[in-house]
């Protein structure tokens, strides 16, 4: 269990609330000397008043993070706090928010103040509002200021609060909303030397085709638990808590303009174990960038073309030398949507034509025609599992979304041995253009011809299907390569 600390100006400061030994006072945070690999596993919630460049309170969160600590507020939040051009910046999307709670008159007055604490506040109906303040720019206590100018509610004021300003009801929600951001607190001296590390799963409970599912999160649990990894289910609502872990493990379907990427880069930037990484994400979401990808290193992959939004008039011309069917696809596409199949230059030039309406860019590739694709699971650069996916009956795809509710085919998983080699091969080589992360690569495979047709960076890691070949070790494999991440962390911190 990683160290905490409760950073106040005087402890005096703390008497409201209930005794803990996590808390020091900034004197004797600040006195205090590295050393080693404790302190840069602590993780710190600095609550001083004095949050100005240079004062007390911001050589607090400097000297965390030089000793490598996870801080909240860090020196960035505090320097972004610090110019409201830098504020503005990260709270541009707050107006269609304020416009919605206007129109639902949730806003008082022509000018309100609102006390956020870890992302709560007292108000009846502005939740979201704190929630969305504290997300963008996580203060553990801030104070925000605003104004209704021509009819539109702007934020004029953002500023750190001090704990001790705290009254009455104010210091009861605090207390309410630390606990519920950082349960480590209340937890008992037995439960902290339990577990060693803490790895947040980042899930989304409503998502009708998750990467796992409920039965394939439990085991991660238990997995991660046999080795010593408090295992967190959290949502995209717990962002601003990302600091308390040492690791993220997104099993929620990740795309580039998205909460997913948004949080594995923040997520990296305070120093965590992430898989999926964001570079990861980024490489692998799009289709037009793999095929160029695959195609510049070697990697066998399905002949085709990009096609440019200003190409539609010229389409008859390109699609004169093509055979069909082809496969048009939009580039960030997942789970088979976004995918058609074109019978024709006509129905070329009429999906084309729709698919452009979201896309400056598509990929025209041949159709490759097979009972099912190979799904190679790699993990550190190592197989992880391999399964087959057949298509839908009657479908050409594995998905099939043409009847209003999705459907899928079958599947069987194989003991890597038994995989043909010129499969594992080609999977392990396209993955080492990537990362060291999770990826599942789906493989066509021709007679003698072994294809590429993407690669996944959030592969499914289902109970009952990935994991029936190795069962409960598949589970200790992927928590395994988290600990070694997590203990070279701590070993060498960034």
């Amino acid at each position: 269990m990683s160290p905490l600390r409760i950073v106040v100006d005087r402890l005096a400061d703390w008497r409201p609330y209930y005794p803990s030994d996590d808390l020091i006072s900034a004197a004797d945070y600040l006195a205090q000397e590295a050393t080693g690999t404790q302190d840069s596993a602590t993780q710190v919630i600095n609550l001083c008043g004095g949050l100005d460049y240079l004062d007390t309170g911001y050589y607090v969160s400097l000297l965390a993070q030089a000793r490598g600590q996870r801080v909240l507020p860090s020196v960035e939040t505090l320097n972004q706090l610090s110019r409201k051009a830098l504020v503005d910046l990260q709270l541009e999307s707050l107006a269609p928010l304020m416009d919605e709670l206007s129109r639902r008159g949730a806003l008082p007055g022509e000018a309100f103040t609102l006390r956020v604490m870890f992302g709560e506040c007292l108000e009846e109906g502005l939740g979201r509002l704190a929630r969305r303040l504290f997300e963008r720019l996580p203060c553990p206590l801030m104070e925000a200021r605003f104004q209704r100018r021509q009819g539109l509610w702007r934020l004029t004021r953002l500023k750190p609060l001090a704990l001790s300003a705290l009254r009455g009801a104010e210091q009861d929600r605090f207390a309410q909303a630390l606990n519920r951001h950082s349960r480590k607190i209340w937890r008992t001296p037995k439960a902290r030397r339990r577990y060693r590390y803490d790895l947040a799963i980042l899930v989304d409970p409503k998502e009708a085709l998750p990467p796992s599912n409920r039965s394939a999160l439990k085991q991660f649990i238990r997995a991660g638990r046999r080795l010593g990894i408090d295992v967190s289910l959290i949502t995209k609502r717990d962002e601003a808590r990302l600091a308390e872990f040492d690791a993220l493990f997104i099993r929620e379907t990740t795309r580039l303009d998205h909460h997913t990427y948004r949080m594995a880069r923040r997520a990296e930037h305070e120093g965590l174990v992430v898989i999926d990484d964001p570079r990861s994400i980024l490489r692998c979401t799009n289709k037009v960038y793999l095929h160029a990808l695959l195609g510049a290193r070697g990697v066998p992959a399905p002949d085709g073309l990009l096609l440019y939004r200003d190409d539609l008039k010229q389409l008859p011309e390109k699609a004169a030398g093509l055979e069909f069917p082809m496969v048009l696809k939009i580039p960030d596409g997942a789970f088979s949507r976004g995918v058609v199949k074109i019978a024709s230059a006509e129905a070329l030039a009429q999906e084309a034509a729709r698919l452009f309406e979201s896309s400056a860019l598509l990929l025209l590739q041949e159709w490759l025609p097979t009972d099912y694709d190979w799904r190679i699971g790699v993990l550190d650069g190592q197989v992880l599992y391999a399964s087959r996916y057949y298509m839908a009956r009657g479908h050409w795809q594995i998905y099939d979304h043409s009847r209003g509710k999705t459907r899928s085919g079958g599947f069987t998983t194989h003991a890597p041995e038994d995989v043909p080699k010129p499969v594992i091969k080609a999977a392990l080589k396209a993955t080492r253009l990537i990362g060291n992360g999770l990826y599942g690569v789906d493989i066509k495979h021709l007679g003698d011809r072994v294809v590429v047709i993407e690669i996944n960076d959030n592969p499914n890691l289902d109970a009952g299907v990935e994991d029936l070949v190795l069962g409960p070790r598949l589970y200790d494999k992927v928590m395994g390569v988290f600990l070694e991440r997590m203990e070279a962390n701590r070993r060498h911190p960034h």
